[in-house]
């Protein structure tokens, strides 16, 4: 994957994302439509849910998690690969000779039997469930077998008398049921960056492949451009002489399942995953009034129009035009619409009124920090726990894109589900490391790491003397993240005081569209960091990217140093980098913010455990 400035028109690239969003549902299509690779992806991640609630064995249900993790995000388009053969899908990583047969039949009839045989072996609705944080395929069979509740709607009204229809299950497990319902329906309606970075991709793709020449420009954005955590409509931007060409096109493309509006320079499509997409077309010479005024934010679309009126000149998403003679100026990029009132371009992520203005005219904008300014990944697994390949296929991958140095920072014994590893198991992992490094002989460096657990009361989950022959370690929490405030912060801050204790990873805690931030204090957070030297993270997996922009900023103004990780639990993760990036541009973060910018050499130079 090339490496690229976050600003970058979104290109496909091979990294699967992590599982979908579990409020993401799959529709039934027809077979003559073509299936997106987010729609494959959620079939295959709602068969792994329904294989879970049946109890099946563990490692099927990983399969189907693994190709829907890879396929999500593929650089090229699956069904697309399957040419009509099979075979073609093999070459997949994470897909097998099995789940290759189920897509092809899938391609060529539009269903999936198998799917259609387990989904009837579940009452209807049961699946839907798992949309709710904290429920687990566990809890659904439960709810399905001991108290015969099948439906969101049955879970809902059930909780409303708990006592009765719901005997047995704690006060404390019916207060975290009725707060997820709560939560449930605010991530109905917009959907992860990533998702809708790369369903945007599919969109351009096929105009482009449609339209040819007949576009000579094209772009998302709105908020995806801005690069927000979550996305609600998509805004896609063509400068183009054949409107009428690239309309008809976009109302045409596979994707689309309605056509909401069609006129004469723009339309717009609801798609068969649900997400509503508009599609604007320009003359080229307005390219740039019109990209600078449909990316937004409004408020700073505000501020730039009420700059130009005290410059006499009125700012449309057409043109510049001259208050007092009515003269129109054109601009045919972006850097023109700011220059005509006096300021550099300002980068899309920065459009959010926060200050960008002011910096600009004052020419203090910051050299916002690159995907290529990072040197290393601190926080990537291997088969070693819960990833899906060696150290060395991990190593390899890093390695193709650029990076210098990797930390392995495999699962620590408590966290079970991940196949943490204990004591003897880490020293055996580092003679992997130790063979392996002495093979790179200094062109790469695997360092040896670990995602050790905080436990409930603060404590480590592996003992000081193991953590002291570490190069690096991350400490995170994975459990008990709805203790109260002051306990999680005081579980937190007690880690960070560890003499070990390099980068406390993705510290909130949250899953975007599933789990809600943990309660923690982040201003104590920050205190404690900048008084013993511990690292942040922003973990950029497109689940999480945690810590988000508005606390990264934060973080940074503090004073406190960073880390940008992809938390790749297989070579292509490494993508989600891209997603780190982005939060970190958000918030205002030059390379000099982010430690791992720095080769190893002089980045350990800055771990507390080295400082004397």
């Amino acid at each position: 994957m090339p490496r690229k400035s976050a600003d970058a028109k979104p290109t496909k690239r091979d990294a699967p994302q992590k599982r979908k969003s579990k409020t993401e549902s799959v529709e039934s299509v027809a077979a003559a439509r073509l299936w997106s690779n987010q729609e494959i992806a959620a079939l295959l991640k709602r068969i792994g849910d329904i294989l879970a609630i049946q109890g099946e064995n563990r490692f099927k249900i990983i399969a189907y998690q693994r190709a829907a993790d890879v396929i999500e995000h593929s650089s090229r388009g699956v069904q697309e690969l399957w040419a009509g053969d099979a075979a073609n899908l093999r070459a997949i990583d994470g897909v097998g000779a099995a789940i290759a047969d189920k897509l092809d039949e899938l391609f060529r009839v539009g269903q999936m039997s198998y799917y259609e045989k387990i989904r009837a072996q579940l009452p209807e609705g049961l699946v839907d469930l798992l949309a709710i944080p904290g429920v687990g395929p566990k809890t659904a069979a439960k709810f399905w077998k001991e108290f015969h509740i099948t439906t969101l709607d049955g879970l809902k009204q059930a909780l409303e008398n708990p006592d009765k229809n719901l005997p047995g299950l704690g006060a404390k497990t019916i207060d975290n049921l009725k707060q997820g319902f709560n939560t449930l329906g605010a991530h109905t309606t917009r959907v992860r960056l990533a998702v809708a970075f790369y369903f945007a991709q599919e969109l351009m793709d096929g105009l482009e492949r449609a339209c040819g020449k007949a576009i000579e420009k094209i772009s998302p954005a709105g908020s995806l451009r801005r690069l927000r955590p979550t996305i609600g409509d998509i805004d896609l931007l063509v400068a183009s002489r054949s409107p009428e060409k690239i309309l008809d096109a976009f109302v045409k493309l596979s994707q689309a399942r309605e056509v909401l509006a069609r006129g004469d320079t723009k339309a717009s499509i609801v798609a068969h995953n649900g997400m509503q997409a508009d599609l604007r077309v320009l003359e080229p010479q307005r390219w740039g009034t019109a990209l600078q005024y449909f990316t937004g934010s409004r408020e700073h679309n505000i501020r730039i129009r009420d700059l130009a009126l005290k410059k006499g000149l009125s700012l449309s998403e057409w043109s510049y035009t001259r208050v007092k003679s009515g003269k129109e100026i054109l601009c045919a990029d972006e850097a023109q619409v700011y220059a005509a009132i006096g300021m550099p371009w300002i980068p899309p992520e920065l459009r959010e009124a926060s200050g960008e203005i002011e910096a600009a005219l004052q020419n203090k904008l910051p050299n916002l920090i690159q995907l290529s300014d990072l040197k290393g990944d601190l926080q990537c697994h291997s088969k070693w726990s819960d990833g899906s390949a060696t150290i060395r296929e991990m190593a390899e991958g890093a390695r193709a894109r650029g990076l210098k140095y990797i930390a392995i920072t495999d699962h620590s014994q408590g966290l079970g589900v991940a196949r943490g590893l204990d004591p003897k198991r880490t020293r055996a992992q580092w003679k992997e490391i130790d063979a392996l490094n002495a093979e790179y002989g200094g062109a790469f460096r695997v360092l040896k790491s670990v995602e050790v657990e905080i436990r409930a009361d603060g404590a480590l989950d592996l003992p000081d003397d193991l953590l002291a022959g570490y190069d690096i370690v991350l400490a995170t929490t994975h459990s008990a993240l709805n203790q109260p405030r002051e306990k999680i912060t005081a579980r937190v801050t007690r880690a960070l005081r560890h003499p070990y204790v390099d980068i406390f990873g993705h510290p909130t805690g949250q899953l975007i569209g599933a789990r809600e931030p943990s309660a923690l204090d982040l201003e104590e957070v920050y205190r404690v960091a900048l008084e013993t030297g511990t690292l942040l993270e922003i973990d950029g997996s497109s689940e999480r990217m945690d810590l988000n922009d508005v606390n990264a900023r934060r973080a940074m103004e503090r004073g406190v140093k960073l880390t940008i990780d992809s938390d790749a639990h297989n070579p292509a993760g490494f993508d989600d980098l891209y997603w780190g990036i982005a939060m970190a541009r958000r918030a205002w973060l030059t390379k000099n913010d982010v430690l791992n910018t720095l080769e190893w050499d002089d980045l350990r130079k800055h771990l507390k455990r080295n400082k004397k």
